[in-house]
């Protein structure tokens, strides 16, 4: 079961994107043409691929869990691209902290 709120990675793309509910999800990835790299990560590290057809979203599990350092590298990159943060105070003590810090 999917822990919102959870965060896009787009495959080659630092951006992330912040998504609070599955509503949000469906919302965000119609308006994108994913790639079959592109996954969600949850708020407890569980990283889901899309699957997309015409008229259907899918959150698929994998069997990838994320720790709260590789999300906290997500973070940094993302975070350097917009040039608004000193890198080094960027720290999470989870991954649900770590996402919600995308809506700041």
């Amino acid at each position: 079961m999917i822990t919102w709120p959870c965060m896009l990675k787009l495959d080659s793309d630092d951006e992330l994107i912040y998504l609070n509910s599955e509503q949000d999800f469906i919302s965000e990835c119609h308006e994108l043409l994913l790639s079959d790299n592109d996954y969600v990560i949850d708020s407890l590290g569980n990283s889901y691929l899309i699957q997309s057809n015409v008229a259907n979203l899918k959150l698929v599990t994998t069997e990838r869990i994320l720790i709260v350092e590789e999300v906290s590298k997500l973070i940094r990159a993302h975070e350097f691209q917009k040039a608004t943060l000193c890198l080094t105070k960027i720290h999470f003590l989870t991954v649900s902290d770590a996402i919600k810090s995308l809506t700041y």
